[in-house]
């Protein structure tokens, strides 16, 4: 019984062969149907992996605070006078806020304080570009930045800012390529530091999250935020003798310190740059943001200069209209799978026609219905399988081709192959069934007589 279906099957390959130029144009569909699809899935992969590896790196349940510096409007007239001559007193975001978040909110796990400044790193006759941050040992737990030399901040050198620092992979690629950096004194401004450690390198894109507390942390110094505040600037105690040595007194928009005027909306007068503040569980967040934001409004004599920015919740925004885009795409993708799959029972409609002498002298010398319908469902089943195998290639190389040259991120996992394969063999079952059944079904005397 078997033999005879691989007898059937044998005519199948036979007329496939002696039509080459025809099946490969009917196959044509599956093809672009099914490398379509696999790179498509490609993608949505591709992006799915960057959204999570991006949620790792802007570290799990994390909350930013972040300074605002408004725009003085003065078309407002003396409206607003009150408001700003109120907003003067505002001591901004401090480390004494930073203290009493984390000593008040008992769902607090973690905490640390940003102040960072941009200039240059210089070790010998090598200069380049950096920014230098102040932070907390807890900052490197909070956005999961493992040491790949060296070691964190001590309690020693955190309380009494020693100039140490953590240096970021290009920065010591760039300058310490053939030596060990650890124990060595690079320039940061005005100041030499030791290198302490080294991060691992990352080469995970966080472009557009830098103002939702995400940095590029292989060109970053790290020091201890005392460090910072003690050696490089600490503007709450430039404001304060600001406040102690002059008489200001408000204007029109302006605020007065000893005769020289100076637009609040220009003042930055936080001390630090950000608070990043990390919870215990998911769940805490929503009411650990309103608790901070009350908290931090009465700290702050009811002025609203500061903002909170969930970058976990950005993210997975981000993530759910990447996956909407992803399943459009992937649904345009599939519907050239199914015009393929009408291509071919179109060209099998047309076979059964060309061939009725062939199926009418089957028939007559023996063969059953149950033989016709295999040698055509065969024949269209190894046209949708051979066009997925070719489309399955076709689909991998184009997600290389995309990752190389568009830079966009392509995963190409062996579910989306075997979906899109199997798929375009179901196609040539179900769109083969009916043109072999319309084959069986012909009359052998009729099929004989047929001109």
């Amino acid at each position: 019984m078997y033999k005879r279906y691989i007898h059937d099957i044998n005519i199948a390959i036979e007329s496939i062969l002696a039509n080459k130029l025809k099946s490969m144009l009917t196959a044509l569909g599956i093809i672009f149907g099914v490398a379509a699809v696999i790179s498509m899935m490609a993608i949505g992969n591709g992006a799915q992996q960057e959204i999570l590896e991006q949620m790792e790196m802007v570290g799990v349940n994390n909350i930013v605070i972040n300074p605002i510096f408004e725009e003085v409007d003065e078309s407002n007239g003396e409206a607003e006078n009150g408001e700003r001559q109120k907003r003067k007193f505002s001591p901004g975001l401090t480390l004494q806020d930073l203290e009493a978040i984390q000593q008040i909110i008992p769902s607090v796990q973690r905490i640390s304080p940003e102040v960072s400044l941009n200039s240059f790193v210089q070790f010998d006759a090598w200069r380049m570009p950096a920014k230098i941050m102040g932070v907390s040992p807890d900052y490197f737990e909070l956005y999961n930045l493992p040491l790949d030399q060296g070691s964190f901040f001590t309690e020693l050198q955190k309380e009494q800012g020693v100039p140490v620092c953590i240096i970021g992979a290009n920065i010591k690629n760039k300058f310490f390529s053939k030596t060990n950096p650890i124990g060595q004194y690079i320039k940061f401004g005005h100041v030499w530091l030791q290198v302490v450690g080294v991060l691992q390198k990352t080469d995970i894109s966080l472009t557009g999250f830098e103002s939702a507390g995400v940095n590029v942390y292989n060109d970053n110094v790290y020091i201890p935020i005392k460090t910072m505040l003690m050696r490089y600037q600490n503007r709450a105690l430039v404001n304060a003798k600001k406040l102690q040595s002059s008489s200001a007194f408000s204007g029109r928009g302006f605020i007065i310190f000893g005769g020289s005027t100076q637009t609040q909306s220009s003042q930055n007068y936080h001390q630090l740059d950000r608070i990043v503040v990390q919870v215990k569980e998911t769940p805490d967040i929503p009411s650990t943001t309103d608790v901070l934001s009350r908290m931090l409004l009465r700290r702050h004599a009811g002025v609203k200069d500061f903002e909170i920015v969930v970058p976990e919740l950005l993210l997975k925004q981000q993530q759910r209209t990447k996956d909407i885009f992803n399943i459009v795409l992937g649904a345009i993708a599939s519907i050239s799978l199914v015009v393929g799959g009408i291509g071919i029972m179109n060209i099998m409609f047309a076979s059964v026609m060309e061939r009725i002498k062939e199926i009418g002298t089957r028939l007559a010398i023996g063969a059953k219905k149950a033989d016709i319908i295999a040698q055509f469902l065969a024949e269209a089943v190894l046209i949708s399988v051979s066009g997925g195998f070719i489309g399955v290639l076709l689909g991998i190389l184009l997600s290389f081709l995309i990752n190389h040259f568009a830079d966009i991120l392509t995963v190409v996992s062996p579910l989306s192959v075997l979906v899109a394969f199997g798929v375009s063999a179901a196609v040539g079952v179900i769109f083969g069934l009916s043109p072999a059944k319309r084959a069986a079904e012909k009359d052998p005397i009729e099929s004989l007589r047929h001109e």
